[in-house]
């Protein structure tokens, strides 16, 4: 189990709570941790609408275990708050999700979206400057040109870096509901955003213009039973996409078929145990997360309690369960009366889909082994967190007699709570966000 069990820590946090370790706003919570396709970057949107994006250290030969360590590359306000008049709602300005575009030149693109607006960003450095200009002068005044008598030449001057994020494009006024996921095509023309009854498609040069591809919106409302939770393209089919329901059912859609995907070509659903139900099964079968792996051939789906893996050549049923955190089954209750059984809990694979991570409360997250089946619990605290320790797996005591480093499941904190995580396409880097804070942890080098 090297691959995870050996993580060093690096701590980050937002600009605004740099010099307090205790106090923070809501808007510092960070909502959404994503990497680009190489991994240089890593981007974070929070509550308060900013976007942090992180660049990786490069190598050095007389330090070369810093290698791992990410520094902030910029930091842009993404989306402010707004009020729609119609229907007197507030849009907060939340990012939801954050997805980066493939690099095709020295810039990068990212894609960020509140509950209403997805935006187009440009990152890119500049460090020149043009000087000399004709009509204007050294303060940037427009000059009187019955004064200019000679023309000038405007030249590049080097000035300090400096990273610009500017919007490139704003897509909005396609969705009556909250967005809940973007996911770009592997065409990287088009892109889809979700909400909770329909799926929009996207081209990313077009900003006026939509094409609605599914739509559960009953004619009467009061007979609406489910809703789409996330949605997310096949990495290399550009026709083929998924969407997952509260219902905890999984619907696989072939653009091909028709305009409209309201007929799905495959469907998942794991048959309910009638001796395991509840008041709440309906509740904790409800899928938070779907994701496509790295080769295509699998989908992870998250529910409350479990991680499923699913073939898409077998629909009947999936092909492995772990159980996240199934010591809480007995505290549904509670759980129900602080509303924490409705948290969305998100699910990353590792670059070769042969790991899988999520996160739990008290500050837990949950890595599993598909080959050899073994399973660890780490934690992501300032207080155990240290530059350079290494992580040491944490185990809940259920009942009985407790074990010194075991915690016991009443005293898990349940305001703490990994919900966003993220892998590095092709190493053993990955990201947690606890609340305010970032935690980067990289598999230790020799």
């Amino acid at each position: 189990m090297k691959c995870f069990s050996r993580y060093l820590p690096y701590l980050f946090r937002p600009p605004s709570t740099l010099l307090s370790s205790s106090c923070h706003t809501e808007a510092d919570i960070i909502s959404t941790v994503e990497f680009n396709s190489t991994g240089e970057l890593l981007a974070t949107g929070d509550k308060g609408g900013r976007v942090v994006v992180f660049q990786r250290e490069q190598e050095s030969k007389n330090q070369p275990h810093r290698r791992g360590e990410y520094n902030v590359y910029s930091t842009f306000q993404s989306h402010e708050p707004e009020f729609d008049y119609l229907k007197s709602l507030e849009i907060e300005e939340k990012i939801n999700k954050i997805r980066w575009l493939p690099q095709q030149n020295a810039a990068y693109f990212l894609l960020s979206t509140n509950d209403k607006t997805v935006k187009l960003w440009k990152i890119s450095e500049r460090d020149k400057r043009p000087e000399g200009y004709n009509l204007k002068d050294e303060d940037g005044r427009i000059r009187d040109p019955a004064t200019i008598t000679t023309l000038r030449v405007p030249v590049l001057q080097p000035m300090d870096l400096m990273v610009e994020a500017t919007p490139r494009r704003v897509f909005s006024n396609a969705h009556t509901y909250h967005i809940n996921s973007i996911s770009v095509n592997s065409d990287y023309e088009t892109f889809m955003s979700t909400d909770d009854l329909r799926i929009n498609l996207w081209n990313l040069e077009i900003t006026n213009r939509s094409f609605n591809i599914v739509d559960i919106k009953p004619a009467n409302m009061e007979e609406l039973t489910e809703v789409i939770t996330a949605a997310e393209f096949h990495p290399h089919q550009c026709n083929t996409f998924v969407y997952s329901s509260s219902k905890g059912s999984i619907r696989l859609c072939d653009m091909r078929a028709s305009a409209l995907c309201d007929n799905h070509s495959k469907f998942f659903e794991e048959p309910e145990d009638p001796s395991n139900r509840s008041f709440f099964s309906e509740i904790i079968s409800s899928i938070s997360d779907v994701k496509f792996s790295h080769s295509g051939r699998y989908l992870m789906t998250r529910d409350y309690l479990t991680v499923k893996i699913w073939d898409l050549n077998m629909e009947s049923k999936p092909l492995e369960t772990y159980q996240v955190h199934d010591y809480l089954r007995s505290k549904l209750c509670s759980l129900y009366e602080n509303d924490c059984i409705f948290d969305k809990f998100e699910c990353v694979w590792n670059g070769s889909d042969s790991v899988i991570m999520t996160g739990s409360y008290n500050n837990f997250f949950r890595m599993f082994d598909r080959n050899t089946k073994r399973d660890v619990t780490l934690e992501a605290s300032r207080e155990n967190s240290k530059p350079r320790a290494i992580l040491k797996p944490r185990k809940v005591c259920v009942g009985g007699k407790r074990r010194k480093d075991e915690i016991s499941v009443d005293s898990l904190d349940f305001s703490k709570k990994i919900i966003h995580t993220a892998w590095h396409p092709s190493e053993n880097i990955i990201a947690v966000a606890a609340t305010n804070n970032l935690y980067i942890f990289q598999d230790k080098v020799n």
